[in-house]
């Protein structure tokens, strides 16, 4: 009785044992199993990249593409193009010739609103894809027109009005020399409106929108008009040379646009209310 009694308590023993085994080996086989899935399924999910945020200038007086507050149209779709490829934007809101300075220096990573020209060219990096194509006029005061039918006509010697470090188009250096214009160089397009208003100048140059915008908030549509075409600029966000990744800013900025224009938002967002 006592040989039975030992031979079944190893046998109890043994059993547990093996249980044990089999239950440990089952759960490591468990576990495995679904870490594997895990790791499968994460290599189907996309991960979402990190956002990098970016520095830009924006100019304060080309409403109503950009304006003092930090608004505008170019705001809108330069921060969205940028949000389609995970990239913020800060925008730091200078008068125009600091903000090209700014860049230029390497203060920042771009300049709002730069028009893509021999001079421009030299300066900064541009994608391939412009913002917008924005249209200048020679504005004149209806009581006071200038006798020409185009720019090429400006009686020689005319004191035209311009923004200063504004990009007016590849001819305009030739159309000064050539009609021998004295340029009246101002900061905002307000004060180009007023020395219109004193004949102070006999013209100035504005983009067609901005100048719609300013004529209506100064309650002077009646007074000035638009003359005659000076050029249609294509506008871009140009970007410093003295950033290592302003190649790759542009190559971002180009896919966004893209993307938006694919999606609709790019003509929502170039809508003038």
């Amino acid at each position: 009785m006592r040989v039975y009694s030992e031979t079944k308590d190893r046998i109890e023993q043994r059993s547990f044992w093996t249980l044990f085994f089999l239950l440990s080996t089952s759960l490591l086989l468990f576990l495995s199993l679904g870490h594997h899935a895990k790791a499968e399924e994460s290599q189907h999910v996309p991960q979402r990249s990190p956002f990098q945020t970016i520095t830009l200038a924006a100019e304060d007086s080309w409403p109503p593409f950009a304006n003092q507050f930090g608004q505008g149209i170019s705001h809108q779709l330069i921060e969205a193009a940028f949000k389609q490829t995970h990239i913020e934007v800060n925008s730091l809101v200078v008068p125009y010739s600091r903000a090209l300075m700014m860049a230029e220096k390497g203060a920042v990573d771009g300049v709002f609103n730069v028009t893509r020209e021999a001079s421009t060219e030299q300066r900064f990096i541009f994608g391939e894809t412009p913002l917008f194509a924005a249209k200048a006029s020679f504005y004149q005061r209806k009581k006071r027109p200038l006798i020409a039918e185009n720019k090429w006509q400006i009686p020689k010697g005319s004191m035209i009005g311009v923004i200063k470090s504004y990009e007016y188009g590849d001819e305009f250096p030739e159309l000064v020399k050539q009609r021998q214009l004295n340029l009246v160089t101002v900061a905002t397009q307000q004060q180009l409106i007023n020395l219109l208003l004193i004949g102070r100048i006999d013209a100035a140059v504005m983009f067609d929108l901005v100048a719609q915008e300013n004529l209506q908030t100064m309650g002077v549509s009646d007074e000035v008009f638009a003359a005659f075409d000076n050029h249609i600029s294509l506008i871009y966000l140009a970007f410093s040379k003295e950033n290592p990744k302003a190649t790759l800013l542009a190559k971002a900025l180009d896919q966004g646009l893209s993307m938006l224009k694919e999606n609709g938002q790019y003509q929502q967002l170039l809508k003038v209310n």
